[in-house]
């Protein structure tokens, strides 16, 4: 509504436009553009284009246009008046639009402020529409209103504004009726003759009809549409209609229509659109609000029903849905829908529908439901330092928000303050947290922070946010007071009340870091502590140090001082002499020499006699001297001189002793003023410095020259000097490995490692002292670094290369004679390097030494493949490693080879002394650890193709007392060519190939007697099992009609029948092996696994024999279906074995460490799977020879009147012959395998062994066939039916005083007599029952 204190006027333009084309377009243009213009010469509010309508024209278009001006002061009206009331018309077109004219314009409604009410009133020859009479309350008694004039004044405005119409305009009401007849799809095509005739039929009843009514024009059919036939009309008259008037027109178009269209009378209805007032409240909708939506309508009447589109259905009050209808002013209709905490459910369209008798007033709005999203992030670290920290949480949509509140939830309780800021949506709640608020106790502590968004609707939207506090360590250092000496050792432990940290490490007062080496951190419960530890100090380790415990970006720091006092070490203290003879009577001048000049109070110790020294400094060697005096002591006599130096803080340390040896002088023969005077034969060392060799400015020679006494003069034995400035970087090397910053100087001191070595190369090439200390010094660099780069590697593998020379080859020589272990140091020195190598692809060649490496990329590696030629050696060698194997490493691991052509000649012989290595050496290492088995492939070149036989091995640093050695654990040879040798192995170190010339020969005696033993013993176990099957064949009838001889003889096919497959597929397996061919894989696995599997089954069917034995003994009188001890047996006999078969295979094939790697059977070195067969066969062997002492128990047992001096004579008998029948049954040939499974076993084991076995089956031919009473019944009586016949009947005969199965004949007798008494033996009771009858024969024929 307008302010009250302005005046609208409303006045119409009509303008005639000549062209059709471009209506639409032009006319928004120039109304418009009119509007606009007319606002700014009034200086008003928006001017609002109303409503347009169109009356054509043959020759042009005119247009009626609805223009509203509001001003401050009524009595700009009159003015107005004249002014439009002087124009003439029409008004021509200006010079750009000349298509143009305006008509007329006429005042048309007048608003005027009435008190704090508007009342708009038409002018003359304009009258109100019948909506705004319905739904805006008329000016009572308004004196510009004439009789008969309806609705001439409104009290307010009218919703669709103060608009005024013409008198005799059109009035058009759009109407609905529905015919009870069937839809047919002909009524929507407009074309067809339905169509047609139901037009004409309808138009024509609605004419009749609604030709009453006031001012009645036409009525027109506008369409049909489904729900029977709802037809939709439009009736054109000038005046409303009242709804009486408009009844009775409907009644009478249903008395003029055709009875057979069947219109229902009750469904004629007037729709009005865009008459109510549809709000949604709020406009922005969050899940959870309370939204109304509320209608309103200037019509009497609650009649309100409310749709949800989407879903069809009439909405009716509910739990979350109220609906309120009301009157208001007795004038206005408002309903209101009134959803309660909302979803997105209720998301669609809303028809809002009013009926008032026929006339209904319907409007939709579309509602959108939007979830709250607040941002904000999920997890936040607070450090207890009473620093800031805010946490923020943003709407993602800005609305006007009732509230912002912010809850916590957790151990400890943190409060801060919140700010909201409205023009972003956004509220910062700021902590400030304290080491009081959180102690060390609760670091670590969780808080969830919750912000809440809380609509003006009701609409809660929450988010959490986990503050995790971290309290602020507390750091601890003890002890108090650090002093200490060089040499001595010392710790600092730093404890923290957390033990939650990043990092706790140590730096020097420069921010140097400490090496890990020197210090120990551990985590606990209730704190962490850090313990700094250095066993020789050294002056480096003067100073502040710092232990900095660091949790994400707190750092807490506590220092130490230390102070180290000046005190040689004992190894640095030089002596002159180390040993010498001194005559009776004589004397001597003695030294102590040290490299840097400080003060202490230096003594000589003889025995337990003191004297000072005196000091006397030489350039930058300072030596402390004492004239020793051979009159102090007896003579002759060996005595022992020390220094003792004294510091600041009066510690002490020794000097190595000088030994003097007091001796007569008539014995002395060798003299010289340096070395001293010494008996024939007399051995001394002396310190190379010491002698007058030439020595650098900067730092004195090292070493030790050892001479002998020949004859009157001194001669050199073993010279160990080296030269100076190696010298200084051994003592360097020394220092450096105590030193805390080692890390940082190693790169330097590599640099001048290799450029000294280098300037050395002539004396390198001369003595081994040198060459030894340049091996040390590696030695020691090589413990000190975490990673290297390809520039310190390039120094090391420089000095590698000089002095593996050829030109060095005799120096290593002579070191070697000297049983020095430089060669194994020198390699595991470059072993530890290439370990900690950090460079991709790098590669390192000098002549004799080359180095190449890979990183491993994350995903799929590919394969490692590297090759090294060294043309002046005339060696050549190749690397592979599987992308397979690759990726069990971790992504960015580094592999490294490095090959040596000269290191062959220099590393000692194996432990055996018997091989030598004849090829590269290559050592290949991995960055982390391998934890899974690691197969590498090697090719060497083959240098002797018609001498010894190759062997792959690999330098145990662990043998020979852990000085190194050949090893051939785990390496195999692949294949053997003229040109090359191929290697496999399943490790990663340094690896070789070696010739063995002097290994036994494969065709010699020893070999080819146990082959023969092997294939001759085989072919008689082959022929003998196969004949044994047929024999069985032959008599299986005779010799199974009762359940216990059944099972026996079961057994015994069975365990026939196994040993032959096993040992046809034992020939195969030996057949791939012996042709020396690469072994066909597969083949090589199926042979293994059958092998396995069936003498698995040799063994649990002997068990299941036993284990039956044991049973027919023991529970004579229990008795067990024959079809049960089948399924047990079978399920004993083959179950198990193939059981334990594929679990083997299964294990052991995906990692291919199923097989030996020469031969097909089972692995042993890398899997042990040779135990899921030794294991069962021996437990088998042991159960069953148990059963065999139980059976000789049970037959020696005295039986009832026997004479005990006939038991005591055929007791010895008995057991030997049991015992020869039950060993290849029972498999306790099997037994002699225990000692052949150890390695380095004595041969005699192996040839029992294979003796026993290979004559196994001929054994279980004779023994468990052959000799069987029931057999040989079953084949005489076969082949001599007649003869044996008559003596079967007359054995049968002796009834229950001889055996059931014992006869006449002599071998009868001795069987009688080998497996019992005759006639006295039983296992059962007395009686002649069938039971006890076949527990005896049962019994007997289990042994037979």
């Amino acid at each position: 509504m307008k302010s009250p204190r302005r005046t609208t006027l409303c006045f119409v333009i009509i303008v005639i436009y000549s062209s059709q084309a471009t209506l639409s377009l032009s006319l928004e243009s120039i109304v418009y553009h009119s509007l606009l213009h007319e606002h700014e010469l009034m200086e008003e509010g928006p001017v609002r284009p109303k409503r347009a309508v169109a009356v054509s024209s043959p020759a042009a278009q005119e247009f009626t246009v609805d223009v509203e001006i509001s001003f401050e002061n009524a009595s700009f009206l009159e003015p107005i008046r004249a002014y439009l009331n002087n124009l003439s018309f029409p008004i021509q077109g200006n010079d750009t639009d000349l298509a143009t004219d305006i008509l007329s314009i006429e005042v048309s409604t007048v608003c005027r402020p009435n008190g704090n009410e508007i009342w708009c009133s038409c002018e003359t020859g304009y009258e109100w529409p019948q909506e705004s009479c319905l739904h805006n309350l008329t000016c009572q008694g308004h004196d510009g209103s004439s009789a008969g004039r309806h609705c001439h004044c409104l009290k307010g405005l009218p919703p669709k504004g103060p608009f005024c119409q013409l008198q005799g305009a059109d009035v058009i009401l759009r109407m609905s009726v529905r015919l009870n007849v069937g839809f047919q799809e002909d009524l929507r095509n407009s074309s067809s003759a339905l169509y047609k005739s139901y037009m004409t039929d309808l138009e024509t009843a609605f004419w009749k009809g609604y030709s009453i009514l006031p001012g009645f024009k036409l009525v027109t059919v506008t369409g049909f549409r489904p729900g029977s036939v709802v037809v939709t009309y439009e009736i054109t008259t000038t005046t409303t209609t009242s709804p009486a008037l408009m009844h009775k027109a409907n009644e009478k178009v249903t008395q003029n229509l055709n009875q057979t269209y069947k219109v229902d009378s009750n469904s004629f209805q007037v729709t009005y659109s865009n008459e109510t007032k549809f709000s949604i409240t709020p406009e922005i909708i969050f899940e959870g609000d309370t939204v109304t939506l509320m209608c309103e309508n200037e019509v009497f009447s609650t009649n309100v029903s409310w749709m949800h589109v989407e879903t069809g259905l009439d909405i009716q009050n509910s739990t979350e849905v109220s609906i309120y209808t009301s009157m208001l002013n007795n004038m206005t209709s408002v309903s209101r829908l009134i959803i309660h905490n909302i979803t997105r459910v209720y998301m669609g369209e809303y028809i809002c529908k009013l009926t008032l008798d026929i006339f209904e007033y319907a409007s939709r709005r579309k509602l959108e439901v939007i979830p709250i999203q607040i941002l904000a992030s999920e997890a936040v670290e607070v450090m207890c330092d009473n620093n800031p920290v805010s946490l923020n949480c943003c709407s993602e949509v800005n609305v006007n928000w009732s509230q912002i509140e912010w809850k916590q939830e957790g151990s400890i309780s943190i409060p801060g303050n919140a700010e909201i800021d409205t023009d972003s949506g956004c509220s910062r709640y700021t902590l400030m947290a304290n080491e009081t608020q959180c102690p060390s106790g609760s670091s670590g502590t969780t808080v969830v922070y919750t912000c809440e968004f809380i609509s003006a609707h009701g609409a809660r939207g929450r988010k959490d946010i986990e503050v995790t506090f971290i309290s602020v360590a507390k750091l601890n250092i003890t002890p108090d007071l650090i002093s200490v000496s060089e040499g001595q050792s010392f710790f600092i432990k730093c404890i923290s009340d957390m033990s939650n940290y990043d990092e706790m490490y140590w730096n020097t007062s420069a921010g140097a870091k400490i090496y890990k080496r020197f210090y120990t951190t551990r985590r606990y419960s209730d704190r962490a502590e850090s313990v700094l530890t250095v066993k020789t100090s050294t002056r480096e380790w003067n100073g502040t140090y710092h232990c900095v415990f660091r949790y994400k970006n707190l750092y807490r720091v506590m220092a130490k001082d230390v102070i180290v006092y000046p005190l040689p070490l004992e190894s640095n203290i030089m002596v002159d002499p180390v040993e010498a003879a001194i005559p009776c009577r004589s004397s001597r001048h003695i030294r102590c020499c040290i490299e840097e000049d400080s003060d202490y109070k230096v003594v000589f110790q003889v025995g337990s006699s003191s004297f000072p020294a005196v000091k006397e400094v030489d350039e930058k060697q300072v030596c402390y001297k004492h004239h020793f005096t051979a009159d102090s002591v007896s003579c002759p006599e060996n005595v022992d001189v020390f220094c003792h130096f004294t510091n600041a803080a009066n510690n002490s340390v020794q000097s190595p002793s000088m030994k003097l040896n007091l001796v007569p002088g008539e014995s002395i023969t060798c003299q010289d003023p340096i070395l001293g005077v010494g008996e024939p034969g007399k051995v001394i060392q002396k310190l190379c410095q010491f002698l007058n060799i030439t020595r650098s400015r900067e730092s004195p020679i090292g070493g030790i020259i050892t001479y002998r006494c020949v004859g009157s003069q001194w001669q050199i034995e073993k010279n160990d000097c080296i030269s100076a400035p190696i010298n200084a970087l051994l003592q360097l090397a020394k220092a450096l490995v105590k030193s805390p910053t080692q890390d940082e100087k190693l790169p330097s001191y590599l640099g001048n490692l290799s450029i000294s070595t280098k300037q050395a190369k002539l004396e390198v090439d001369s003595f081994s002292g040198t060459l030894g200390a340049i091996i040390n010094i590696l030695d020691l660099f090589s413990t000190v670094p975490t990673q290297v780069n390809s520039e310190m590697m390039t120094h090391v593998l420089s000095t590698v290369n000089i002095i593996l020379g050829k030109s060095a080859l005799n120096t290593w020589k002579m070191s070697q004679q000297q049983k020095t272990n430089y060669s194994s140091q020198l390699l595991d020195s470059v072993e530890r390097f290439s370990r900690v190598l950090r460079a991709e692809d790098s590669i390192i060649s000098q002549p004799n030494v080359q180095m190449k490496s890979m990183v491993i990329k994350p995903g799929h590696p590919q394969s490692y493949r590297q090759s090294f030629v060294f043309l002046d050696s005339d060696l050549w060698g190749n690397v592979t490693i599987s992308g397979c194997q690759l990726e069990h490493l971790q992504p960015d691991s580094f592999v490294v080879t490095v090959a040596f052509p000269t290191l062959k000649t220099i590393l000692d012989r194996d432990v055996l002394g018997e091989n030598f290595a004849n090829s590269l050496v290559m050592t290949t290492t991995v960055s982390r650890s391998i934890t899974t088995p690691f197969r590498i492939l090697m090719t060497f070149k083959n240098s002797h193709p018609s001498g010894g036989i190759p062997q792959c091995v690999f330098w145990n640093f662990n043998l020979a007392n852990h000085t190194g050695g050949w090893d051939g654990s785990g390496c195999y040879v692949k294949e053997v060519t003229e040109d090359s040798v191929s290697c496999s192995c399943e490790h990663l170190t340094s690896f070789s190939i070696l010739m063995s010339p002097d290994s036994p020969d494969p065709d010699s005696l020893l070999k080819i007697l146990l082959d023969i033993i092997s294939y001759i013993g085989l072919c008689f176990s082959i022929l003998s099992l196969a004949a044994c099957l047929v024999v069985e064949a032959v008599v299986w009838k005779s010799v199974t009609k009762n359940r216990t001889s059944s099972m026996r003889h079961t057994c015994i096919v069975n365990i026939t029948a196994s040993l032959l497959v096993a040992d046809v597929w034992f020939i195969v397996a030996a057949a791939i092996h012996d042709h020396r061919f690469p072994l066909n894989e597969t083949a090589c696995v199926a042979a293994t696994f059958f092998i396995h599997f069936f003498y698995l089954s040799v063994f649990f069917w002997m068990l299941t024999l036993g284990l039956m034995l044991f049973y027919r003994l023991v529970f004579i009188l229990h008795d067990t279906s024959k079809s049960i001890q089948k399924t047990i047996a079978f399920s004993l006999g083959y179950g198990c074995p193939l059981v334990i078969s594929v679990i083997t295979v299964g294990a052991t094939q995906p990692r291919e460490v199923y097989m030996r790697k020469n031969a097909c059977w089972l692995n042993w070195e890398d899997t042990k799977a040779l135990l899921a067969f030794v294991i069962p066969a021996l437990i088998i062997v042991v159960v069953n020879m148990t059963i065999t002492v139980v059976v000789i128990t049970k037959i020696l047992r005295p039986s009832i009147g026997d004479k005990p001096s006939k038991q005591e004579k055929s007791s010895l008998f008995q057991v030997t012959k049991s015992i020869g029948v039950l060993t290849p049954l029972l498999g306790l040939t099997w037994g002699f395998g225990l000692a052949t499974v150890f390695q380095g076993s004595n041969a005699v084991f192996h040839i029992v062994f294979t003796l026993l076995n290979a004559f196994q089956g001929l054994f279980i031919l004779l023994f468990g066939c052959l000799w069987d009473q029931k057999v040989q019944e079953a084949l005489l009586n076969k082949y001599s039916r007649s003869k044996w016949s008559s003596q079967h009947s007359k054995s049968t005969s002796i009834g229950s005083s001889t055996p059931v199965f014992s006869m006449s004949s002599p071998i009868s007798r001795r069987f009688n007599n080998l497996f019992g008494k005759t006639g006295t033996y039983n296992v059962s009771t007395p009686e002649t029952t069938s039971s006890s009858l076949e527990n005896t024969s049962s019994a007997y024929s289990l042994l037979n």
